[in-house]
């Protein structure tokens, strides 16, 4: 009924309230029941299973890209088994969707490992599930490779086609053996250029290491940082120059998020949304760019080596240990837990197979 005036509005409520009183003088109980159902379904509903992936991960300081990678497993395998409940499930449907990224996906087994990783996290850490058949799920085994490697000639002719921000980028990575993603966000305040060395904070694993500044980009990332400092400034000028701060340094330091020292060294040319507080601000820049410029640069240069960002930090240890260094500074350089992960780089010091002479050239 369309209520065109206020004599129709007064008939309603006046119905409404009759209705309640017959209901409430004949069916006591039942209108009871009634209300406190009511009641009950107005209470806050638990969060949603994805988003208590989300916050157990942040709750253990998970990185955002694992955050990002486990969220989309946990989803992608409610999927594949028809949104049922990962509750309901055990070992027969991890391994069927495990068998399925094998067989169908043909992912390798590095994406494998991953996918089973972010599913028993999901059991142990949202659902609290403890059983037997977790520990004995098989992992994919990873086919042991050897590294991409530039010769030095190579690492020249690529630098030598990257200019501006991209080539500093790139020179810093040869030049230091940092990963992308620590070169990315790298901040103004662990440059020392004094001591001619640079801090990596919260590397792999969350590990600080140190590595030396190259004297040759001395001048240039100073050059680089007196631009950085305009922007800076210029975004301080519109209340635009705060940065994220890792776990609970905004909340102690509430003043640190716009100082210059905090400031990422190589930033974005424009604003973002952080995902995770919402707050618009300067990211670092996106090391996609960084992937696309030395893409180019190694077509430029003529070298059919799939070469990216990250094969100029195993051209780093490669080259330190051709230089006669010691592995165990590289391994300190590089940042790696085990001597062993470092070992893999000895391939070019000509032992084994290498190291024996053709029969072909004693002809």
């Amino acid at each position: 009924m369309r209520l065109t005036n206020s004599k129709h509005l007064g008939r309603c409520i006046l119905g409404y309230k009759r209705c309640i009183t017959i209901i409430i003088h004949n069916y006591p109980a039942d209108f009871w029941a009634l209300s406190d159902f009511i009641m009950a379904t107005n209470t806050p509903l638990p969060p949603k299973l994805l988003d208590q992936v989300r916050n157990r991960l942040r709750l253990k300081h998970y990185s955002i890209r694992t955050e990002h990678q486990y969220v989309q497993w946990a989803r992608r395998f409610i999927l594949f088994h028809q949104k049922r409940h990962p509750a309901g499930m055990g070992a027969a449907e991890v391994e069927a969707f495990l068998t399925y990224l094998a067989v169908k996906e043909r992912v390798a087994a590095a994406t494998q490992n991953q996918a089973l990783s972010a599913l028993l996290f999901l059991y142990r850490e949202v659902l609290g599930v403890n059983l037997p058949w977790l520990e004995n799920v098989v992992r994919a085994k990873r086919p042991a490779r050897l590294p991409v490697v530039l010769t030095r000639r190579e690492v020249a002719a690529v630098l030598d086609h990257m200019q501006g921000t991209h080539g500093l980028m790139a020179r810093l990575l040869y030049g230091t053996g940092m990963r992308l993603m620590e070169c990315m966000r790298l901040r103004v305040k662990d440059v020392d250029f004094e001591r001619s060395e640079i801090l990596i904070r919260d590397g792999k694993g969350g590990k600080d290491r140190v590595t030396m500044l190259p004297q040759a980009l001395s001048v240039p990332m100073q050059a680089h940082l007196q631009t950085r400092r305009r922007l800076y400034d210029d975004d301080s000028a519109k209340g635009m120059s705060g940065v994220y701060l890792p776990d609970a340094l905004a909340r102690k330091y509430p003043e640190a998020a716009t100082d210059w020292g905090w400031q990422y060294v190589f930033v974005a040319g424009r604003y973002s949304v952080d995902p995770r507080s919402g707050k618009e601000r300067r990211h670092h820049m996106d090391e996609k760019l960084l992937q696309r410029a030395m893409k180019k640069a190694v077509l430029a240069a003529a070298i059919v080596k799939p070469a990216t960002p990250h094969t100029l930090r195993h051209s780093f240890a490669t080259h330190l240990l051709e230089g006669g260094y010691d592995i165990r500074t590289v391994q300190e350089l590089l940042g790696h837990a085990d001597v062993s992960t470092t070992m893999i780089y000895t391939h070019v010091l000509n032992k084994g197979g290498r190291g024996v002479t053709s029969p072909l050239d004693s002809l």
